[in-house]
């Protein structure tokens, strides 16, 4: 969408209701704080993590707030505008369990290649251990007992279908997807 205009379009409301669970009436309250707290309509991956250090403070977030960010921003630019906040608000705040477990999934996948690996799994898990201010020693076990329940086909890589069908058999497993924000 690059810059915000303070109205929205009709064309852009239109894609965004088809986009998102929200009503028109909610996108422009919506957009309205939005433009309040980024006048500019993006925000930048700095503005992103002092945000972020704001939503959950006392620990560590800036690794956290950064694999967000990556998640959130899907065309890379370097920046979440409008259309990308709202889509990851809707999943985030109304959609499905599958929805928000593609997010998840999403943010796992840090090279972005369709698969999580250990080492991926490993740097996200240890993002929110110092978000949350946890010194978790039973790292490693967590991530043997994540990767037994959900590498079904044991490649040492979880794909989308497996992630969501490992979360849904142990909902447990959700717990480690508690920290996107707005939820």
């Amino acid at each position: 969408m690059g810059k915000q205009q303070s109205k929205l379009k009709s064309s852009a409301l239109e894609d965004l209701m088809s986009a998102t669970q929200f009503s028109n009436a909610e996108i422009r309250e919506i957009h309205k704080g939005f433009l309040m707290q980024t006048p500019s309509g993006l925000v930048t991956r700095e503005e992103f993590k002092t945000m972020y250090s704001i939503l959950v403070p006392g620990g560590d977030s800036s690794d956290f707030a950064e694999h967000v960010f990556r998640t959130f921003d899907t065309n890379g630019d370097d920046s979440i505008d409008f259309r990308e906040f709202l889509c990851a608000l809707s999943i985030t705040s109304k959609g499905e369990t599958e929805d928000k477990l593609e997010l998840a999934f999403n943010m796992y996948d840090i090279d972005q290649d369709g698969f999580i690996t250990r080492g991926e799994m490993r740097d996200v898990i240890t993002s929110t251990a110092k978000m949350i201010r946890s010194n978790d020693p039973n790292i490693e076990k967590r991530l043997d007992k994540i990767f037994r329940q959900m590498d079904t086909n044991r490649d040492e890589q979880i794909s989308l279908e497996e992630f969501i069908e490992g979360a849904k058999n142990d909902p447990g497993v959700c717990k480690l997807y508690q920290y996107f924000p707005m939820q």
